[in-house]
């Protein structure tokens, strides 16, 4: 596979085979992804927590700080069944550096390009109730969450569209399911994209 065929396999999943396990090999192979990703500065100010067992008390916990789709108001996440099997919390280690900049981004666009060609899927989530899940996880001080990412192996299928120009600004962009419970995810032209001078 090349690698846009891996970006475009890459899509936000948001139901799983539940009972679809991975390793922690694996898991660690997403983070030895991440680690070897650039950082601005070379600082590497990102550590990370894996849980691997998306149904254990930890993995229950994490689901329960998650906001899972702001455009499909009727949906409150996945059912008993479909969800993660694992996650990744990103944190961010004050104690060395007090900037980030673009290191979340690229380091989650690795672990999930890596989460990918394992033949799983996943979906970064930015939406959490931090303040629960620092309490159930005992965080110090020196570490703020940035993000969740929750992986596993995909059980929706999910295909990019073109944008509707006949739909307002705005609402050309959101993401919907069909009544085959395919998700739709429109993507705008790379003519629409490219600025020539």
């Amino acid at each position: 596979m090349k690698i846009l065929d891996y970006i475009r396999n890459n899509r936000s999943c948001r139901r799983f085979i539940q009972e679809a396990k991975i390793s922690r090999e694996e898991l660690e192979s997403m983070i030895e992804a991440a680690r070897l990703s650039p950082s601005a500065g070379n600082r590497q100010p990102l550590r990370y927590i894996l849980c691997e067992n998306g149904d254990g008390p930890l993995g229950r916990k994490i689901f329960e700080c998650l906001a899972w789709a702001a455009y499909l108001k009727d949906w409150n996440g996945p059912e008993e069944g479909e969800r993660p099997s694992a996650y990744i919390i990103v944190l961010h280690d004050r104690s060395g550096n007090q900037e980030i900049r673009c290191d979340a981004g690229i380091a989650m666009q690795s672990m999930l390009l890596q989460a990918v060609s394992l033949g799983y899927g996943g979906c970064i989530f930015a939406s959490v109730n931090r303040p629960v899940l620092i309490n159930h996880l005992g965080l110090q001080d020196q570490y703020d969450i940035l993000y969740v990412v929750a992986v596993g192996k995909p059980a929706e299928t999910i295909v990019m569209e073109k944008i509707n120009p006949d739909l307002p600004a705005g609402e050309n962009i959101k993401y919907w399911r069909d009544a085959n419970g395919i998700h739709h995810v429109p993507k705008r032209s790379l003519k629409d994209l490219i600025i020539d001078l």
